[in-house]
C-alpha cells in the first residue's frame, strides 16, 4: 500500500509536467488553427478582450491522463503484479468519451463561427448515452447495485430500478455544472483541484488505491493547467475540458459507490446550476431577474469582484465544505 500512494504521487507529478508541456505545445497550434473563443454579447463586456484566446486546451490534460493511465495500468499489472483496475479504467474511459463530446461541440462552434455548438438536447442525449453506458459497466462488474448510500451515515436505501434515474440525473447534473463554472479565467481548474484534493484524502482514510489515481491526476491535470489557464488566460478548456473534467470529478464519487457526497464536495458546481435554474425560472414566472447575470460567478463579477476574487473564494468555499465531507465521512 504504501508503494501505491507513492506512485500515486508519481502519477500527480507526471500528468502535472505532461499537461503543462501539452498545453504550452498546443498554444501556438490552436492559434494557426483559428480555434479561438468567441465572446457572447449577452456576456460582460468586458469579457470582449477575451476573445480570440485559443481554447480546446482540454485536450492536453486529457492525452496526459491517458497516457499515464496506459503507463500506469501496464506498470501495475505487469512489474508490481497489481490486479486490473477495472474502476479506473472505467471510469478515465467514461471521462474521455465526455471529452470527446466536447470536443464535437467545441469544434460545431468553431464550423459554425459562433458559441454555440451541438443544441442541448443533442449534447444532453449524448452525455445520458455515455452515463448509461458507465452505469451499466459498473453494476455489470459488480461495482455498484441499486442501493443509495446515504453520505456521511451508514445507511443505504434500495431503490431498486429508481437508483438509475437518479444516477444519470447526478452525472449529467454535475458534468453540465463543471461545465457552466469554467465561465472566467482558472475557475473550474481551480475548483476542482479542490476536489479532486478532497477525493485524494477520502482515498488515504478508506485505502481506496483507485480513487488516489484518478484524484492525483485530476489533481495534477488542474495544476497544469492552471500554468497557463489562471488569470490573465493564455488558453480556455472549452467544452472539451470542462466536460471531461466533470466526468471524472462525479466519478471519483461513483467509484467509491458514495454518488451523493459530490454534491456537498462540488458545492460551488451545484450553486451554479442552482443560479441558472433560478434566475431562468424567476423570469419565466415574475419577469424579473434575481441576479445580475448567471451564472452565479458572473453576478459577483457585475458586482464589481476581480476573477482572481473570485476564483479565490469559490475554490475556499469548495475548501470548506471538501473539509466538512471528509471530516463527515470519515468519523460516521
Amino acid at each position: 500500500m504504501d508503494l501505491l500512494r507513492i506512485l500515486s504521487g508519481a502519477v500527480l507529478v507526471c500528468v502535472f509536467i505532461l499537461t503543462a508541456f501539452f498545453t504550452r505545445l498546443i498554444i501556438p497550434k490552436l492559434k494557426s488553427m483559428k480555434l479561438g473563443q468567441t465572446i457572447l454579447e449577452i456576456g460582460p463586456r468586458w469579457h470582449k478582450n477575451k476573445e480570440g484566446t485559443p481554447t480546446m486546451g482540454g485536450i492536453a490534460f486529457i492525452s496526459a491522463i491517458l497516457l499515464v493511465s496506459v503507463v500506469l495500468v501496464v506498470f501495475c499489472s505487469t512489474v508490481l503484479d497489481e490486479p486490473v483496475f477495472i474502476r479506473l479504467i472505467i471510469t478515465v474511459i467514461f471521462a474521455a468519451l465526455n471529452g470527446a463530446i466536447g470536443i464535437i461541440d467545441d469544434m460545431t462552434k468553431f464550423k459554425n463561427h459562433r458559441n454555440e455548438g451541438l443544441s442541448a438536447s443533442q449534447k444532453f442525449l449524448l452525455q445520458l448515452i455515455v452515463a448509461a453506458l458507465y452505469l451499466f459497466a459498473l453494476s455489470y462488474t459488480g461495482f455498484i447495485n441499486t442501493v443509495m448510500p446515504i453520505s456521511f451515515t451508514n445507511i443505504g436505501l434500495d431503490l431498486k430500478i429508481v437508483y438509475y434515474p437518479m444516477a444519470l440525473i447526478v452525472i449529467t447534473g454535475i458534468i453540465n455544472s463543471v461545465n457552466l463554472t469554467d465561465g472566467i479565467d482558472g475557475l473550474a481548474s481551480s475548483v476542482t483541484m479542490v476536489v479532486g484534493a478532497a477525493f485524494a484524502v477520502l482515498s488515504f482514510f478508506k485505502s481506496d488505491t483507485e480513487l488516489s489515481f484518478l484524484s492525483s491526476m485530476i489533481i495534477g491535470a488542474c495544476l497544469g493547467f492552471l500554468v497557463y489557464n489562471f488569470y490573465p488566460a493564455r488558453i480556455f478548456m472549452g467544452d472539451t475540458g470542462s466536460l471531461f473534467l466533470g466526468a471524472a470529478a462525479v466519478g471519483c464519487a461513483f467509484i467509491i459507490n458514495d454518488p451523493l457526497i459530490i454534491l456537498i464536495i462540488g458545492i460551488v458546481y451545484v450553486a451554479e446550476s442552482l443560479s441558472v435554474i433560478i434566475q431562468v425560472g424567476s423570469f419565466k414566472l415574475t419577469g424579473k431577474r434575481i441576479f445580475k447575470m448567471s451564472p452565479i460567478h458572473h453576478h459577483f463579477e457585475k458586482c464589481g469582484w476581480s476573477e482572481i476574487k473570485i476564483v479565490s473564494v469559490f475554490s475556499f468555499v469548495t475548501f470548506v465544505f471538501s473539509a466538512i465531507a471528509v471530516i463527515l465521512s470519515v468519523i460516521k
